[in-house]
């Protein structure tokens, strides 16, 4: 990433760490959960909430791996299709960044699908609001600062700042641009000829460090996990109930099932 791009990133969390916690909060309340208690599985924890607001969330592998997360909105179900052909720590990021879209983007989606761009920071409003929600939820405050300072203080001769990023994107299962994120913008890391170094780390060097300090690689691996079977029984089961209550008929009941199956096989590939 580009220096001047990460200073924007940094400026924009801060200015917005108010507000941002805000709607975090506002999400442990509606799941029910303590704040003080980290979310430790965000997927099982927020799937209720999607299903009230008449949303389902499936992990399905995509063709295309630039793409981290779809969005589409039907007339009666909206979908969260989460990229599986990606690592573990971008599919639980896409997840917290979908959060914010469903439950706190100010503007409705301007179209039935919306993207999220893997690995892209883009500098719109909704964009930079909901790369922020994530990297909060994901990373609570006082447990990411107190991570901090443990693996600071375990430092060994070996052991670099990719070191002291690599294990907190270990720990906290995020991607290493995240995690590098929360660190300036909690003021745990000093700008310097150092930040230039940490931005253009590629993943080679990650997956040494994750292979020289014991953890858990299988995190920067894909899932290749498949929803779909699940999806379509789901969604079958209620239109069998909608058809019983007279909510919706057998024609649009067909079209959302067609829909779907359409949709899946343009993102399966």
């Amino acid at each position: 990433m580009e220096f001047e791009r990460f200073k924007k990133i940094i400026e924009y969390n801060q200015k917005n760490q108010v507000e941002i916690t805000r709607k975090v909060r506002d999400l442990y309340s509606k799941a029910d959960v303590d704040y003080e208690r980290d979310l430790l599985n965000v997927m099982q924890v927020v799937r209720p909430l999607f299903e009230k607001k008449r949303y389902i969330v499936v992990e399905i592998p995509f063709k295309d791996k630039e793409i981290g997360a779809i969005c589409y909105k039907g007339d009666s179900l909206g979908y969260t299709f989460l990229n599986s052909s990606l690592p573990k720590v971008n599919v639980n990021f896409a997840l917290c960044h979908e959060i914010y879209h469903i439950f706190y983007q100010e503007q409705s989606f301007k179209q039935k699908i919306e993207l999220y761009m893997n690995e892209h920071y883009f500098e719109y409003e909704e964009e930079l609001s909901a790369n922020s929600f994530a990297g909060v939820l994901l990373m609570p405050e006082q447990s990411f600062e107190n991570m901090f300072r443990k693996f600071q203080s375990e430092k060994t001769d070996e052991d670099t700042e990719v070191s002291l990023i690599v294990k907190l994107m270990s720990y906290f299962e995020v991607p290493y641009m995240a995690a590098l994120i929360r660190c300036y913008e909690l003021n745990l890391l000093n700008a310097g000829e150092k930040l230039e170094k940490l931005l253009i780390v590629n993943s080679e060097v990650i997956e040494n460090e994750f292979v020289r300090l014991w953890l858990n690689e299988d995190l920067l691996k894909p899932t290749n996990k498949d929803d779909y079977k699940k999806l379509e029984s789901f969604v079958k089961k209620i239109g069998d109930d909608y058809l019983k209550e007279e909510i919706l008929n057998h024609r649009t009941v067909s079209k959302v099932l067609e829909n779907m199956k359409k949709i899946y096989e343009e993102i399966r590939g």
